[in-house]
């Protein structure tokens, strides 16, 4: 029996056991990661010759010697190329090589012992065969329109033709990612194995039996499930897709009206004029200004924060056990969230009725860890204790206190429960605008008080805002990013004032949306022109859902620290609508919008007899105007106030805390990308028309006038 052959390049190690006749080619480049970059494509190439060379070839198995089976694309290359015809070379280079792998004339396997997204993925739909391990933890998925781009390497043509049009467009459109189970089911991956070894076989087998293969889209006829490519049903799947665009982006996102283009365009052709379609698309994107404003906060910005670079790091933050004082919805969600994490949770409250709905809270979020069997679901269930005795808080490491937002009540909370920390615990508050350093006053350990500001549902919601006040130590600071990691939340780090960063921003929104009602401005246009420039949700919607009775109670709360300055036309609005017509939030069923049954109906037509009356200037685009930059003004003194230190925080913050338009960047990307001196100018301008609230700061003054930005490249 002859041995076995190996060869080794820069990516890949590859085998051949002339027994079976089958080549291994092991993704192996340097560092944790394999990611699409001429180093990759070179090696594999290489191997792929190599292979295709054995003599006795019967076929081929694709897997990693990584914890994943490949990224996807280069960020840094794809970042930093703004030529399209050399990102045309690249990605036709790499596309090209894909097929190769599929017209290699043996069957191929992927072998994806973890998880493929990206190009990765798109590599092994290039395959004949896919066969993943069985582990949630594996996944497979195109998410490149959360960066703003689409796949580039066949995965808008090779995915509808594997699992049907109506399957690719749900994955690629939303950028799903799904785990191995679940995409069996769906049939994006082909089969799953219990361990590596067990796969290894699999493959072997699979490739034994089917020596003939080929990918569905080279037979004589190709056969797709589901509607056939240009059929009635076809066609309205596509509009269908286009409908559902429009109403979750309100088409400011360019990426997944391509895709569905490509996808479009591409399905009825031949495979390979249909390649040349996506890579047209693909290119457009790649080297726009959407997709590098959204890369740099997406991806650059938000992982250096997950990896907290920058901050003080501590290797044993020393919180084994945290008390969450207040048992609503937000208490409740953080007990769950913490016992998720492994910590032993004490869920305080004062009222019987009030930590019995917590309880049940914790219970129904439970409930849909179906990944969870009875036994992890028991075990995370008795890490949560919930109590009305103070005296079993003795000796938690942790607290976090979310009650109602009184900077007396807090105190009074403060001296009461503070006795009953361990010898180094921390106290946090949940408080979204109250000074931090206001709140220590009442602490005995004013360096072990800190701000950890969460978003609601915080079970979904990833942003942890946390607030250094003036004597909070670095240590403690260390220990509540570890805390943040362990609770697998995304952080930002700011310096206290009132409202913090996000509050401060999201406030100006909201209230600019109350002003614009009061000023006659339509409140329906109000809310279009909202998602027109990329908001998340329009400012009446969400003003609901947190409660007008929670914005006149911070405006009540704002004046001590800000003065009348908080006061105009739309804060009288608010009054009237809540104190003389009842319609407080979304929750009582009567607010900006009527209510049916919980769901949102319309807008409350009574809206009109509370303007002033019909403004000289509006329209989308003023509308849309007002409302990103009365935030993005915010955002400006925020940094002029040294509120923000590491100014990735105010994008990361933005969007992932408050959904400012993720199409931008950020709200200091999008005042980079119009320059400076039109920001002020246009800022000057408003304040003239508008309001003083408009008015830049000095230092953002001084970068117009010397030609500089708030993100240097």
């Amino acid at each position: 029996m002859s041995e076995t052959q190996t060869h080794q390049n820069a990516a890949v190690k590859a085998s051949f056991d002339p027994a079976n006749g089958v080549a291994t080619l092991t993704l192996a480049m340097p560092g944790k990661v394999n990611v699409l970059n001429d180093v990759f494509g070179h090696g594999l190439k290489e191997a792929l010759d190599w292979a295709k060379g054995r003599e006795g070839l019967r076929g081929i198995i694709i897997g990693s010697a990584h914890k994943d089976f490949c990224a996807g694309a280069d960020i840094d290359g794809l970042y930093a190329e703004r030529d399209a015809a050399r990102m045309h070379k690249v990605v036709t280079e790499l596309c090209a090589l894909y097929r190769e792998i599929e017209t290699s004339g043996v069957p191929v396997v992927a072998a994806l012992t973890g998880s493929a997204l990206g190009g990765g993925y798109e590599l092994a739909l290039s395959c004949h065969h896919r066969i993943a391990l069985n582990d949630a933890r594996v996944k497979v998925g195109l998410p490149e329109v959360q960066l703003g781009v689409i796949p580039g390497a066949g995965g808008t043509q090779r995915l509808p033709r594997i699992v049907g049009i109506q399957p690719a467009l749900e994955m690629i459109l939303q950028g799903q990612e799904l785990r191995a189970p679940k995409a069996l089911k769906g049939g994006f991956v082909d089969a799953l194995a219990e361990s590596p070894e067990a796969l290894h076989q699999a493959a072997v087998k699979w490739i034994h039996e089917n020596p003939k293969v080929k990918q569905p889209w080279d037979e004589k006829k190709l056969r797709i499930p589901g509607p056939r490519p240009g059929s009635p049903d076809a066609r309205n799947i596509f509009m269908g897709a286009c409908a559902m665009i429009a109403k979750r982006t309100a088409g400011v996102f360019t990426a997944p009206k391509r895709a569905i283009s490509a996808m479009q365009e591409g399905i009825s052709l031949k495979f390979d004029e249909a390649m040349k379609i996506e890579n047209r698309y693909f290119v457009e994107l790649a080297i726009s200004d959407q997709a590098k404003d959204m890369i740099r906060t997406l991806w650059y910005y938000r992982n250096a924060a997950l990896k907290h670079e920058g901050l003080p790091k501590t290797d044993d933050a020393g919180l084994a056990s945290v008390a969450i004082l207040g048992a609503g919805m937000m208490g409740a969600g953080l007990a769950f969230v913490c016992a998720q994490a492994g910590m032993k949770v004490f869920l305080k409250d004062i009222k019987q009725e009030a930590l019995d709905a917590g309880v049940a809270h914790f219970e129904a979020e439970l409930a849909k860890k179906r990944h969870l069997d009875d036994a992890a679901k028991k075990a995370l269930r008795d890490r949560m204790v919930p109590t009305l005795a103070l005296e079993d808080l003795e000796g938690v490491d942790l607290v976090i206190e979310a009650v109602f937002e009184d900077l007396d009540l807090k105190h009074r909370v403060t001296k009461e429960t503070e006795p009953r920390l361990s010898a180094n615990g921390i106290w946090a508050s949940n408080t979204s605008a109250i000074p931090i350093t206001d709140l220590a006053a009442a602490s005995a350990h004013a360096d072990r008080f800190i701000g950890l500001h969460f978003f609601s549902p915080v079970e979904k919601m990833p942003l942890l805002e946390i607030i250094k006040g003036k004597e909070t130590s670095e240590e403690t600071l260390a220990r509540s990013l570890a805390f943040c990691r362990a609770i697998k939340k995304l952080p930002i780090v700011v310096n206290d004032g009132y409202g913090f960063y996000t509050t401060r921003v999201f406030s100006a929104y909201i209230l600019e949306g109350a002003q614009l009602v009061a000023e006659g401005h339509d409140p329906v246009l109000i809310e279009w022109a909202a998602r027109q420039a990329g908001m998340v949700v329009p400012p009446l919607q969400v003003f609901d859902e947190v409660t007008l009775t929670l914005g006149l109670k911070a405006m009540k709360q704002g004046r001590k620290y800000l003065g009348e300055v908080v006061d105009n036309a739309g804060t009288a609005l608010l009054d009237k609508i809540v104190n003389a017509h009842k319609r407080p939030s979304k929750a009582e069923g009567a607010g900006f919008y009527e209510y049916e049954g919980g769901r949102r109906k319309r807008l409350w037509p009574g809206l009109a007899e509370l303007a002033q009356g019909k403004p000289e200037l509006t329209g989308v685009e003023y509308i849309a105007d007002r409302l990103l930059f009365a935030q993005c003004v915010q955002a400006a003194h925020c940094v002029a106030d040294g509120i923000i230190e590491q100014r990735r925080d105010a994008e990361v913050g933005a969007i992932f805390g408050i959904g400012f338009a993720p199409n931008t960047g950020g709200p200091l990307s999008y005042m980079d990308r119009m320059g400076l001196d039109r920001v002020v100018e246009k800022l000057d301008a408003l304040a003239k028309e508008a309001g003083a609230r408009y008015t830049p700061p000095a230092q953002l003054r001084e970068l117009a006038e010397a030609g500089r930005k708030y993100l240097e490249d």
